[in-house]
């Protein structure tokens, strides 16, 4: 008589972390059902995958939230006032640049990418979290510059919505660069030189507080 193997224990955490590799390599519209079904837990029927999850929505949704409690806390940096300004975004750069290139997971940035994946009006309520994340980002960006204003580091006529878009949008690009396989090295040289636009700006108080200085001491 031939004998049967025990059937496989659907593990529904693991299935959570293969369905976000595959939101995060395809984004959300190319993430089919049959996709998801075929590859979570080695093989998942229909009405248990409704069962476990309700929906592809619902599970993107709890895919987003573990993907934004984990690989995205390396901008959580931008909201630590212990960490001076320039250091804060830097470090924001460059811990999100080193988590994109990551072999260990699709490369790049599944805010990013999970956006630009699901464009079509219905999908809008789909990446509403990640379309918060994204504010939220530059946000903490925009209160970094406005911190660099306040210590003195910036001149008080920065705008800081503008700078900060500077550096929000070389945060966003690294997701292609990514994708591209642009060498971690060269982006990360490429960050030290939008760190430039700080130094350069920083200069310019630097010149004007020692001008303001040497006027008065000529008065």
């Amino acid at each position: 008589m031939a004998r049967t193997g025990r059937p496989r224990t659907f593990d529904r955490d693991d299935a959570v972390e293969q369905a976000m590799q595959l939101f995060w390599q395809h984004g959300y519209d190319s993430t089919s059902l049959a996709l998801l079904k075929a590859e979570l837990g080695g093989g998942i029927s229909a009405p248990s995958f409704y069962a476990a999850f309700g929906s592809k929505e619902a599970l993107f949704d709890e895919c987003v939230q573990r993907y934004l409690a984990t690989f995205a806390q390396v901008t959580e940096c931008l909201w630590d006032e212990n960490l001076p300004p320039r250091q804060a975004i830097e470090t924001a750069l460059r811990q999100s640049a080193r988590m994109q290139c990551d072999d260990g997971h699709p490369k790049g940035c599944m805010v990013t990418l999970g956006v630009m994946s699901a464009p079509s009006p219905e999908n809008v309520g789909v990446v509403a979290a990640l379309t918060e994340s994204r504010a939220r980002t530059r946000s903490g960006i925009v209160a970094c510059v406005e911190r660099g204003v306040a210590v003195g580091e910036l001149l008080e006529n920065t705008v800081a919505p503008v700078m900060a878009t500077v550096f929000d949008s070389f945060l966003q690009g690294i997701s292609i660069l990514a994708r591209d396989d642009t060498p971690l090295e060269v982006i990360d040289a490429a960050i030290t030189q939008i760190m430039l636009t700080w130094d350069i700006a920083a200069t310019s108080v630097q010149a004007t507080t020692e001008k303001d200085t040497a006027d008065i001491a000529e008065a």
